[in-house]
C-alpha cells in the first residue's frame, strides 16, 4: 500500500513498488507520482510540497505562440509511444525515463487512461511529422501532466494550449504539472500548498472521465 503525502514530512513519501497499471492510478489518486531518484534507479513516489498546477482559466497565450498555434495541426493519441520516447530521449538534461516506465505508461495508454497530444507539421520531404507533444494520464476531471518536448519552436507550448483547450471543453477542473518551474511559470502555472492540492485532487478523480480526449 502506498503512503499518504497527507502526513509526508517531505517530497519522497516512499521508495519501491511496482509500475502495475492498478499501482499507478492508485497513485495519481492519492496525489503521487512515480519518478527514480536516479536514472534506472529504485521508484520514488513524489508529492511535491508546494505543487505545480496551471489553472485552466489561467493559461498565458502570448500573441507569438498564438500565430504559432496556425503552424502546427493537433492530434490526440495517435503517437503515444513516440511521445514519450521523444521525452525519454537521454540526451536531455535530467533525463530520467527508461524502458520500463515507457513500458508501464503504454499500457495506460492502451487501458484509456494515458493520453498524448501532438503537434504535427509538414516537414521538408512533404511528409507530416511530429514536431512536439506532451502525455499524461487522466483520471476522471484531473489531467496530471507527466513531460513534454519539442522538435520545432513552441511545438511543446502549442500542445499545451490545444490540452487546455481540450480541458475546458471535455471536463477538467485540474491540471497537474507537478513542480512550477520558470517555463511553465511563464505559461500560467502556479504553486499551492499541497494540501489544496489534495483537496482539489479529491474533488476531481471523483467527477465523470475526461471527454477532452475523444476528438
Amino acid at each position: 500500500m502506498l503512503p499518504s503525502p497527507a502526513v509526508a514530512d517531505g517530497e519522497v513519501v516512499g521508495i519501491g513498488a511496482d509500475l502495475e497499471p492498478g499501482t499507478l492510478l492508485a497513485a495519481y489518486r492519492a496525489g503521487l507520482f512515480p519518478m527514480p531518484l536516479r536514472r534506472g534507479g529504485d521508484v520514488a513516489w513524489w508529492s511535491p510540497e508546494p505543487r505545480g498546477v496551471i489553472p485552466l482559466d489561467a493559461l498565458r497565450v502570448a500573441r507569438s505562440l498564438r500565430r504559432s498555434c496556425r503552424h502546427f495541426e493537433i492530434r490526440v493519441d495517435t503517437a503515444f509511444e513516440t511521445v514519450m520516447r521523444a521525452c525519454a530521449d537521454p540526451r536531455r538534461p535530467a533525463g530520467w525515463i527508461d524502458e520500463p516506465f515507457v513500458a508501464a505508461y503504454t499500457r495506460l495508454h492502451d487501458l484509456g487512461w494515458a493520453h498524448s497530444v501532438e503537434a504535427w507539421t509538414r516537414g521538408a520531404s512533404g511528409r507530416d511529422e511530429l514536431a512536439g507533444g506532451l502525455y499524461g494520464v487522466a483520471i476522471g476531471a484531473l489531467f496530471a501532466g507527466e513531460s513534454m518536448f519539442h522538435r520545432r519552436t513552441d511545438a511543446s507550448k502549442v500542445a499545451l494550449v490545444a490540452l487546455v483547450e481540450g480541458l475546458l471543453g471535455g471536463g477538467g477542473a485540474l491540471l497537474d504539472v507537478q513542480w512550477c518551474t520558470p517555463h511553465l511559470e511563464s505559461l500560467g502555472a502556479v504553486e499551492i500548498p499541497r494540501v489544496d492540492y489534495l483537496e482539489q485532487l479529491a474533488a476531481a478523480v471523483d467527477r465523470p472521465q475526461l471527454t477532452a480526449f475523444d476528438w
